[in-house]
């Protein structure tokens, strides 16, 4: 939420101020304090190991009355890590979210008339009735979720909440399952120590969860180090992978891909051009026109980025582009002369993204275009160079969201002109 837009903010706002109300009830209701500790504890605790700790949020749901059972996830909420700036902001809206979420769903648990079924172990109606608070405390959550994808991140109101409850409503329904099996052995005769039990095999599995994710972390701290090392290579090309990378999800997201595929093409993008590592800088940042030769030479850079991510597995899909994004639909392309069908569709939405971003930015040896003439050569090229499919959803999203190149035409230098393919919007090193 860096440079969080004032709605947004005021989003926050309004979800906190439905979070106070609903703890104002605190004051008037019999609440077990020590049950409301030991349960926000554990809450906390399992937010700092492995974050989205719900079972026992759940397990709240089912034991307290709702305003004690939404007090549970405040310090935790407050105390986890925030993933990102401005971090007090990130924690009031975690935190006012989840009594936003926990609070109707203890609701709708008490009003079916099942507060003490935990202690009569009431199977199989319990198992409905729970049924319906998790259903409750997921779709407030992948509500809430979705109203801030859509104004802190400026996303169309339909792509903010698509796919968002489909995706949660299965790993919530086993956290759900997990928080039910912990009020009924709470309530038991073995005590609420008898609970902890149910967490045990969760929080390995937790466990080994994070340390997948850490590991993730460490190869997206490789990628940044490598697209620094290009940028600091050839300077004018410094911020291109970025730019590459969101042009290409603003595509990936107009085809209505799933955002995984999403998130692996934008590695795509900023990955796309590493292989200039292997490419002398004499010839990347060379004014005028290159020789045959060296023309020969940096054609090479896809082979040298392919081979510098191969070992990356979780790219999946990603390093097809890296290899193939100068291939071309017309087959005279490279580096192996693809055709048709035969690129690989993360290399198409690459090369479109690739080659717009190189047309609307000042190089040593061309002038930025204006957006809209960079669109119209894209377009004249789409069928021949481009997969139309990936020039219209570039032109859309454009049209949607706006683009904002480093250096406009207006803004940059007269540059060395260098001669350039014909027909070939973009062509660059």
């Amino acid at each position: 939420m860096e440079a969080t837009p004032v709605r947004a903010r005021v989003y926050i706002g309004l979800v906190a101020l439905g979070a106070l109300w609903c703890l104002h009830a605190l004051p008037s209701t019999r609440t077990p304090w020590w049950a409301v500790v030991l349960l926000a504890a554990l809450y906390a605790g399992g937010e700092r190991l492995s974050g989205s700790f719900y079972p026992v949020l759940l397990a709240a749901a089912f034991l307290l009355s709702p305003s004690a059972a939404a007090l549970v996830a405040v310090p935790g909420a407050l105390i986890a890590p925030a993933g990102g700036r401005p971090q007090p902001l990130r924690r009031l809206w975690r935190a006012a979210q989840l009594v936003v979420a926990v609070w109707p769903a203890a609701w709708v648990y008490r009003t079916l008339g099942e507060r003490e079924a935990v202690v009569a172990a009431d199977f199989p109606h319990v198992l409905v009735h729970a049924g319906a608070a998790v259903l409750t405390f997921c779709v407030v959550l992948t509500a809430l979720d979705g109203g801030i994808l859509a104004l802190a991140e400026r996303r169309p109101v339909r792509r903010a909440w698509r796919g968002l409850f489909p995706r949660s409503l299965a790993p919530i329904a086993v956290h759900g399952l997990a928080g039910l099996m912990m009020a009924v052995l709470w309530r038991s005769p073995y005590g609420p120590v008898s609970a902890l039990l149910v967490l045990l095999p969760m929080c390995v599995s937790w466990w080994a969860s994070a340390q997948y994710h850490r590991e993730r972390s460490a190869h997206q701290a490789t990628i940044r180090a490598l697209v620094q090392a290009v940028d600091i290579k050839d300077g004018y090309t410094r911020g291109h992978s970025e730019r590459v990378g969101r042009a290409t999800m603003m595509i990936a997201r107009e085809l209505g891909l799933a955002d995984e595929r999403i998130e692996v093409l934008r590695f795509a993008g900023i990955l796309h051009d590493v292989g200039k590592l292997g490419v002398p800088t004499r010839l990347l940042r060379k004014n005028g026109p290159l020789t045959p030769e060296e023309r020969r030479v940096i054609e090479l850079h896809p082979e040298y980025g392919h081979e510098m991510v191969r070992g990356i597995s979780f790219l999946g899909e990603a390093r097809a582009a890296v290899l193939h994004h100068h291939e071309r639909l017309d087959g005279t392309g490279y580096p192996y002369g693809l055709s048709g069908s035969q690129i690989p569709e993360s290399a198409r939405v690459v090369a479109v993204a690739d080659a717009f971003d190189a047309m609307t930015s000042t190089r040593s040896y061309s002038r930025a275009r204006p957006v809209p003439v960079a669109l119209r050569e894209l377009e004249k090229c789409a069928g021949s160079q481009f997969d139309p499919r990936m020039v219209t959803a570039l032109v859309r999203a454009v049209d949607q969201h706006g683009w904002h190149p480093a250096v406009t035409a207006d803004e940059s230098p007269a540059p060395v002109p260098r001669p350039q393919v014909a027909g070939a919007p973009g062509a660059h090193r």
